[in-house]
């Protein structure tokens, strides 16, 4: 189980979602938010933008995927609610879009907001990529820069067909049916020429790797040399460089 008690420094009495249904046997039942604490959690992402902004960040992102919170409003699977944060698929994407609006009256408008959501459940009667497209459109008209389009963890029963770049075809879709929105790339993307393809290929405006740098920091520096490009190093890592003509050995 991944149940932690209270005794193991658990919140057992303090998991909340939109409805309550657990992700699954493992997980702990979530308790139903109320209004109140819908509104509480909306300000709760405003004040935090503030103090990103005080604090010098240069780009916001939003986190709507995965089964975390605002993604799991947007499942039908996940979201039963029958208040207006629920049913329909107006009232189901609200709570993110209020979010969004609410950001975007203090994040500087020259600063890019992306937001990155689940664009399928890959479970039947989930959330789809055609919702996603449909949301990026809100999105983009409520002041979002950029839809990083990750996929599944909302869901027990989802069946995702993993294979190097297998999430590419969401953001394709996104930049092919929500013209003037930006959209990202994400999921095993490990190497120099898929990284490549889907750039030069215009799938994509833009990658976001994660797992590849935790097995690689200098994912960058082999990346572009195994292109056959020349970046600068860290002049700490200069003599490190990998041999071509540009090395000092």
């Amino acid at each position: 189980s991944l149940r932690s008690t209270a005794e193991e420094g658990g919140w057992p009495d303090n998991v909340y979602g939109p409805s309550a249904i657990a992700y699954d046997d493992a997980h702990y039942t979530p308790t139903a938010m109320t209004a109140g604490q819908i509104d509480t959690v909306r300000q709760a992402f405003i004040d935090a933008t503030a103090r990103a902004d005080q604090a010098g960040f240069d780009v916001l992102e939003i986190h709507s995927a995965h089964g975390y919170l605002l993604s799991s409003f947007l499942s039908p699977l996940s979201n039963q609610r029958t208040d207006k944060y629920g049913g329909s698929f107006e009232n189901r994407t609200r709570l993110l879009l209020e979010v969004v609006h609410g950001i975007r009256q203090i994040w500087p408008q020259d600063k890019p907001l992306f937001v990155r959501v689940s664009s399928t459940e890959w479970v039947e009667g989930g959330w789809t990529i055609d919702d996603t497209v449909e949301l990026s459109k809100a999105l983009l008209a409520a002041g979002v820069d950029l839809i990083d389009c990750s996929s599944a963890g909302n869901n027990a029963h989802q069946k995702i067909p993993l294979s190097p770049g297998y999430q590419v075809q969401f953001a394709e879709r996104v930049k092919q049916d929500v013209p003037g929105m930006l959209s990202g790339a994400v999921g095993l993307i490990s190497n120099a020429s898929l990284a490549s393809k889907v750039v030069e290929d215009g799938s994509a405006d833009a990658l976001f790797i994660g797992r590849e740098f935790l097995r690689n920091p200098s994912f960058v520096l082999s990346t572009a040399h195994g292109l056959g490009i020349n970046i600068k190093w860290n002049n700490q890592y200069e003599r490190g460089r990998l041999k071509t003509k540009y090395s000092f050995v």
